[in-house]
């Protein structure tokens, strides 16, 4: 069983390692092939204005920082997936609501067994550690040796390390959706710094300014700065949903130890 879950837990840490790199490589092949495609460009050369309304045409003169932020795009909407499914297994079977009230019911009852049961079917984070808590809690029930205080503490300090266990695995990878969200913003910060200084360096040419590449570095400046924010705003909106989520989950862990430290307490006192 170790050896399945340091197995999974390999494969996981590679499939999070390659998200970035594979999303650079699709960012990098989407705006040669697709965004750059002749077809998107008058003369079908990607040399050219974009025609008139083609969206891939104007994105693709954004220059070289629109595959840098399509990259951390990808990057969101992937770890925005993968944080989904795991949030989502850690949230167990059924609604977490439904599961404490009948945990509390059973621990009301002195049905230990069947709270253990009833923590195996619902297999959440939630729930693991409420079980580890209820082995605790037996194994304090069988201890004739120690007083109820250090019983307790020990019931305790089980639901604090099974909870150590847990959060850590919640939270992974939200570090990575909290970076983007700012380095998104700059990146589009600097193609638009790019794409002006193009257009200004079009209004200095000698003689008659060059409208062409005048409007080409502020096309630059305009997509990079749309597409920059719009990752950005992504990125914000799923941490702080993912967030919102671990929150409730990480409430529920607090109250089920609590739920179960005070009914060893009552029922021992």
């Amino acid at each position: 069983m170790k050896s399945n879950k340091n197995s999974s837990k390999s494969l996981k840490g590679g499939f999070t390692m390659s998200i970035i790199p594979v999303s650079l490589l699709a960012a990098i092949l989407v705006y040669m092939f697709v965004f750059g495609d002749g077809s998107n460009f008058v003369g079908g050369s990607n040399a050219n204005v974009p025609l008139p309304g083609n969206y891939f045409g104007i994105i693709y003169k954004g220059g070289p920082i629109v595959p840098i932020i399509i990259t951390l795009l990808l990057t969101v909407l992937a770890y925005t997936v993968e944080r989904y499914l795991a949030i989502t297994k850690a949230a167990g079977k059924g609604r977490i609501v439904s599961f404490m009230s009948e945990i509390n019911e059973l621990l009301d009852h002195g049905k230990i067994d069947s709270a253990k049961e009833s923590c195996n079917q619902q297999k959440g984070s939630v729930a693991n550690v409420i079980y580890s808590g209820l082995v605790k809690y037996q194994e304090m029930e069988n201890e004739k040796t120690l007083p109820k205080d250090q019983k307790i503490v020990s019931i305790q300090k089980e639901i604090e390390e099974a909870t150590s266990l847990e959060l850590p695995a919640l939270e992974q990878n939200l570090v990575i959706l909290s970076t983007i969200a700012s380095i998104a913003t700059l990146m589009g910060l600097l193609g638009t710094v790019i794409g002006m200084i193009k257009a200004f360096s079009a209004l200095a040419n000698a003689g008659a300014p060059d409208s062409v590449q005048l409007a080409a570095g502020i096309s630059e400046a305009l997509i990079n700065t749309a597409l920059g924010i719009g990752t950005s705003a992504l990125a914000i909106i799923f941490y702080n949903f993912f967030t919102t989520k671990i929150d409730k989950l990480t409430y529920s862990i607090d109250e089920a130890g609590f739920t179960i430290v005070n009914t060893y307490a009552a029922k021992n006192h």
